[in-house]
């Protein structure tokens, strides 16, 4: 049984803020007085300038926007092509690139729920240019597939989200971490295997990073109901059996993590702030440290607050990529001004150089 007791809330390193440098920010998508845009994930692909963004309107509400960039998130062609059933699927699309055991290529978006409440999926077989109709994979969900790594040398996928614990009638609105596999690329997926259920926690969002060795997956999980920090555990045998989930620092802990590796080693995490004592609450930040930092439990190196939002802890949803200059593209929905107008989709650049040059002249906020 994990230890239930509160971890530390505070933030124990420095905070800089590049959320006022305007000059950083694509606008991939505007709100208006009617249209929220909401919920966004990204897509590098190999040759590191072509990118895709999905996301949805509302609030977890319809998928079908689609857009691509063909010059590393600088600029954004107009709304793609897609099937109308995407308008018939909800809630947090997240857009994969699979490669099946055979070596056959497909980019794979993933819809929490139809409207049998199970996740629906479509694929591409043309780097995105057409799109297969949103069809069910059988898996009942909360969110669609939060994050996928190849496992066994490529020879299967490994899928991971929450869902409703089974066969609970008194709490309709649990949390609880599950995996499947994949042997054919993503096309179908085996049931549920159910990895994390803590009693008093609501977990969700799993992310998984591999060492940089290659041998530990290590899963980053938001906790819902705020009793207690955000929690990760780790795997040595590709998601066969997993250790013991503790709670990550406060530095770490805010919802829908989304990691990559910069050129020199170093992780970055971005995320929604919820770390109580945190001078970036509800806001979305980026952390920055090693993959040992997280595995030992430690604060990391430092945090950076990208946007601020004017609509409280409504934000952070984010795609994360790092291109080959090792500019950071970090993406997410934020209700980007004051007034009436409504969440926007929007991206940060920034390099590490950059902001570890801004920390030697003490522009942080703790």
């Amino acid at each position: 049984m994990p230890d239930l007791r509160p971890g530390d809330r505070t933030v124990r390193i420095p905070t800089l803020d590049i959320s006022h440098e305007t000059e950083r920010h694509i606008v991939i998508a505007s709100g208006t007085e009617e249209v929220y845009q909401g919920h966004p994930t990204t897509l590098l692909m190999p040759d590191r300038k072509r990118m895709f963004c999905v996301w949805t309107l509302d609030h977890g509400g319809p998928c079908g926007p689609l857009k691509r960039s063909d010059d590393g998130g600088l600029t954004w062609g107009d709304l793609l092509p897609v099937p109308d059933s995407w308008n018939e699927v909800r809630n947090c699309p997240t857009i994969h690139r699979l490669v099946d055991p055979a070596g056959a290529i497909r980019l794979v978006v993933f819809a929490g729920q139809g409207s049998d409440g199970t996740m629906h999926q479509s694929h591409s077989e043309d780097d995105g240019r057409t799109w297969t109709h949103m069809s069910t994979n059988g898996l009942s969900c909360v969110m669609p597939f939060c994050a996928i790594v190849p496992v066994e040398d490529g020879g299967r996928l490994l899928g991971m989200t929450n869902i409703r614990r089974p066969d609970d009638p008194t709490e309709t609105l649990s949390n609880i971490l599950a995996q499947s596999y994949s042997a054919d690329g993503g096309l179908t997926w085996n049931d549920w295997d159910i990895v994390l259920d803590i009693p008093g926690c609501k977990l969700c969002e799993p992310e998984l990073v591999r060492s940089p060795d290659g041998r530990q997956l290590l899963c980053l999980i938001r906790e819902n109901n705020r009793a207690f920090n955000a929690w990760m555990m780790v795997s040595d045998n590709d998601g066969v059996t997993w250790s013991e989930a503790t709670q990550l620092p406060a530095s770490l802990s805010g919802d829908r993590h989304m990691a990559r590796y910069a050129p020199d080693g170093r992780l970055v995490v971005c995320f929604r702030d919820t770390a109580e004592e945190s001078p970036t609450r509800n806001h979305f930040i980026a952390w920055v440290g090693t993959y040992d930092d997280v595995a030992a439990g430690r604060q990391g190196q430092f945090r950076a607050k990208l946007l601020h939002s004017y609509a409280g802890a409504d934000c952070g949803y984010p795609g994360l990529e790092c291109l080959p200059d090792g500019t950071f593209a970090a993406t997410t929905y934020v209700k980007y001004r004051p007034g009436p107008i409504k969440h926007s989709v929007v991206s940060v650049r920034f390099t590490l150089d950059e902001l570890d040059a801004m920390g030697t002249i003490g522009n942080a906020q703790n």
